[in-house]
């Protein structure tokens, strides 16, 4: 384009046989100065449309991991729930004096297999840490959505220490109950390590040590319900930011 203007000059300076070199100085300057200008105009354009590209991967990554996230912390609910419903029934065999010897230790049994086992938090976190470790949040130009992003991984890892927290509490106590009470008796993956014992004795010893059974699981039945209120509301929160980051992908240029 510079050259085509420059022929057209050069035309117009033949045609008027005006030789003054100031003049020709002149437009070859201002030629040079709109070719820079529309060099910059390309490259700003340029990069601008690779930013745009790049905020549309990291938007359509984080969505995929907000779904991820959303899976996950229903299978734990879920899981839990199992839990504290063998909790409850492990309570209500106990707390009946005319429980069957056999239904006892059947809801001792269940209960250590599953009741007993402390929430486990997991989450999806690899595009919000690629955007935090390379500074590439800016990316992101909706500056709403940037906030709730940043908001959300850190309620995870509020979430996340409250979870680790409760566990290390309760660990120190239930490990001393699991030894004083040879509680591996009552996993089937273990118990052939023990003596044989009768079910009528194992029933015993569960009513003789009731009140010590009830305590040690209602702890339970308190962390594994703090933990479902809490990833309800990751759950609620992350529902929230999908769907910010699904109105922004339909804006997306």
């Amino acid at each position: 384009m510079i050259k085509i203007f420059r022929r057209i000059r050069q035309q117009l300076l033949y045609e008027n046989k005006i030789s003054k070199y100031g003049f020709y100085a002149i437009g070859e300057i201002l030629l040079v100065v709109i070719g820079i200008l529309i060099a910059l105009q390309i490259n700003n354009w340029n990069e601008e449309r690779k930013a745009v590209i790049e905020e549309g991967l990291y938007l359509n990554r984080l969505l995929v991991e907000t779904n991820e996230n959303i899976t996950t912390f229903n299978a734990e609910i879920n899981r839990i729930k199992l839990g504290i419903e063998t909790i409850i029934r492990f309570s209500e065999a106990l707390k009946k004096s005319d429980s069957s010897d056999s239904l006892l230790v059947e809801r001792a049994n269940t209960y250590f297999q599953t009741g007993s086992i402390y929430p486990n938090f997991s989450s999806s976190t690899s595009t919000f840490d690629d955007l935090s470790s390379t500074g590439n949040l800016k990316v992101i130009r909706n500056s709403n959505l940037r906030d709730s992003l940043v908001k959300l991984y850190a309620k995870q890892e509020e979430v996340k220490e409250r979870i680790r927290v409760s566990t290390e509490w309760a660990l120190p106590v239930d490990g001393a109950f699991t030894y004083e009470h040879s509680i591996m008796r009552f996993e089937p993956a273990s118990s052939f390590l023990f003596p044989t014992t009768p079910y009528n004795k194992l029933a015993q010893e569960l009513r003789d040590n009731r009140l010590d059974y009830i305590n040690i699981i209602a702890t339970h039945y308190w962390i594994k319900k703090d933990a479902i209120t809490m990833l309800n509301t990751l759950i609620h929160d992350t529902k929230a930011l999908n769907a910010l980051l699904k109105k922004e992908l339909l804006n997306h240029d």
